[in-house]
């Protein structure tokens, strides 16, 4: 396995199109490339299938969070009904099971929403307010009109120039190293 030299996070590719980059990402995975990101104006689905990211864990998350908050809904509402506040009303059981269901149903969504949230900002690494990046100055036009390939240095087929010479091979407006 090849490292690069100290400092360097990875090669940045512009391009001029979605196409391009789509394009691009493709043939990047093909080439057995699998650390790395595109940055786009606006988010493009076919970027991210490109890119390999065909699973996300957080429809897991979600359900995970939903379940919990069913079983911790339903727990709160029979530890008070039945342990901590016992009230014998109109001789009804105490675990009358009824009852619990709209405290159990809002924690369920509450907490499935909660989940949802803080999973996809934990499955997106965010916050982010650096990133190096940042370093290249095209890559401001990344919110504006601008399509990146970003190839990292962690990749396992990551050789300086090798990467370099085939990001060229791809027909990128530019290619920049991405200092760490």
């Amino acid at each position: 396995m090849k490292f690069a030299k100290p400092g360097v996070y990875g090669l940045l590719a512009e391009f001029d199109s979605p196409e391009e980059l789509v394009r691009a990402c493709d043939a990047a995975y093909q080439a057995g490339y699998r650390k790395m990101d595109a940055y786009t104006p606006y988010p493009i689905e076919e970027v991210s299938e490109a890119l390999g990211h065909h699973h996300s864990w957080l429809p897991a998350i979600v359900l995970g969070g939903g379940i919990a908050g069913c079983l911790g809904g339903f727990s709160l509402a029979y530890w008070c009904s039945v342990i901590a506040y016992p009230m014998n009303i109109g001789g009804k059981p105490l675990n009358s099971w009824p009852a619990f269901i709209v405290p159990t149903f809002e924690c369920t969504i509450l907490v499935a929403a909660l989940s949802a949230v803080l999973g996809m900002l934990a499955l997106n690494g965010l916050p982010q307010p650096y990133h190096p990046a940042f370093n290249v100055d095209r890559f401001s036009h990344a919110s504006s009109d601008a399509y990146f390939l970003l190839i990292t240095a962690r990749d396992k087929n990551f050789d300086r120039q090798k990467t370099w010479e085939f990001l060229h091979g791809l027909k990128p407006m530019e290619v920049n190293e991405v200092e760490d």
